[in-house]
């Protein structure tokens, strides 16, 4: 039971770095030569406002992965596991959705929380087992 809660490690750090005001990125143009970088936490609306839906939904997708491994660790439901491994399939594409308005919109740390939802589904890949019908 102790070992399921390391699924819960990688989750944990992905929402502490989406709860950091450097994720998401708007940019601004004041005027027609001046270009105005703004950083905002994945959870702020400012950059959902702005047509920069990736980052919120992300935050939203993370929170039910976490829920999903929450109740696989107390329960040990591997159903639940799988489940929150496809969803997470989704969150890693998700989370490159800035890169469609151009390498600007993408900042460091929305590139970690990519690699943590990643390194968090071949974590799943490699130790979920699917249950045998």
């Amino acid at each position: 039971m102790k070992k399921r809660f390391l699924y819960l490690l990688l989750p944990i750090i992905t929402l502490i770095l989406e709860i950091l005001p450097y994720g998401a990125v708007c940019v601004f143009a004041p005027s027609p030569t001046e270009r105005v970088k703004e950083t905002f936490s994945y959870f702020d609306l400012t950059p959902f406002g702005y047509a920069n839906f990736a980052p919120f939904l992300t935050a939203i997708i993370t929170c039910l992965i976490f829920v999903l491994l929450l109740v696989f660790c107390i329960k040990g439901n591997v159903r639940t596991a799988i489940k929150a491994k496809n969803i997470l399939y989704v969150a890693v594409v998700i989370s490159l959705g800035p890169l469609v308005f151009g390498i600007a919109y993408f900042s460091l740390v929305a590139g970690l929380i990519t690699l943590s939802l990643v390194a968090e589904l071949l974590f799943l890949q490699f130790t979920i087992k699917s249950p045998t019908e």
